[in-house]
C-alpha cells in the first residue's frame, strides 16, 4: 500500500486536507488523535503519566491537564522529554496496529512532528507532502480556535520544525496561506489525491528521480 506522511506547522490545516483525503477513499493513522486517546479519561498512558509527574497532572475526571502540562514542558524541555519518553511507544505500537489493519486506496500517517522525528519515518514512507502557511496565519488560526495567546502559540512554533525544515523534505506541498480558499484548497488536494492513487495503482512506489 502507498504510504503517506502529511505534516505542517500548527494551524496550517493538515487536519482538513486529511479529513479529504479521507472523504476520497484514503485510510487515516493520525498520531495526534491516537494520542489524545491514549491521555483522555481511562487512557491507556494515564497510570504512567501519573506515575511520572504525581496527580496534578491529571484532570478531574481523569484526563491529562494539557494545558498544565504545556506550560511545564515549555518552561522544562526535561519534562518535556520525560512526557515523551512515556507517550513515544505508546504512540508508535497504536500506529503500528491501525497501519496493519488499514485498507483503503493508500494510507496517509498524519503527523504533525513528522519533519522532527524524520529519521523514523522517512524509511517508511513513500511521500511527504506538507501541508504549508506563513507564520502570521498559523498565529491567526491558532488564537481563533483556541484561545491560546501569541506567545504561547509562538513557544509552540519554536519547538516545532521551521517552516523552511519542513519544506526541504516535502514530495509534495500544499499552500493554505491566509488568502487561500476553501475551493483551492480542495483542488490542491483533489490533484495531489489523484496522483497518489496512480502511484498506488502502479507500483504503489514513488517513482525514481
Amino acid at each position: 500500500m502507498l504510504k503517506i506522511g502529511l505534516t505542517g506547522g500548527i494551524g496550517s490545516g493538515k487536519s482538513r486536507v486529511a479529513d479529504m483525503l479521507a472523504e476520497w477513499g484514503a485510510t487515516l493513522v493520525d498520531t495526534d488523535e491516537i494520542a489524545r486517546a491514549l491521555t483522555a479519561a481511562g487512557g491507556a498512558a494515564m497510570p504512567a503519566i501519573e506515575r511520572e509527574f504525581g496527580p496534578r497532572a491529571l484532570t478531574p475526571d481523569g484526563a491529562l491537564d494539557r494545558a498544565w502540562m504545556r506550560e511545564q514542558a515549555f518552561s522544562d524541555p526535561q519534562v518535556r522529554q520525560r512526557l515523551e519518553a512515556v507517550l513515544h511507544p505508546a504512540i508508535g505500537r497504536e500506529t503500528e496496529n491501525q497501519a496493519d489493519a488499514a485498507s483503503g486506496a493508500y494510507l496517509v500517517f498524519v503527523v504533525p512532528l513528522l519533519v522532527e522525528s524524520l529519521p523514523r519515518w522517512r524509511p517508511r514512507l513513500d511521500r511527504i507532502c506538507v501541508v504549508d502557511c506563513d507564520p502570521d496565519t498559523q498565529v491567526a488560526r491558532v488564537r481563533q480556535r483556541s484561545g491560546l495567546t501569541e506567545p504561547a502559540i509562538r513557544r509552540i512554533m519554536a519547538a516545532q520544525a521551521a517552516r523552511a525544515s519542513r519544506l526541504e523534505v516535502a514530495d509534495d506541498v500544499i499552500l493554505n496561506d491566509a488568502g487561500t480558499t476553501p475551493e483551492q484548497l480542495r483542488a490542491q488536494a483533489k490533484t495531489l489525491h489523484d496522483r497518489w492513487l496512480a502511484l498506488a495503482s502502479t507500483t504503489g512506489r514513488q517513482a525514481p528521480g
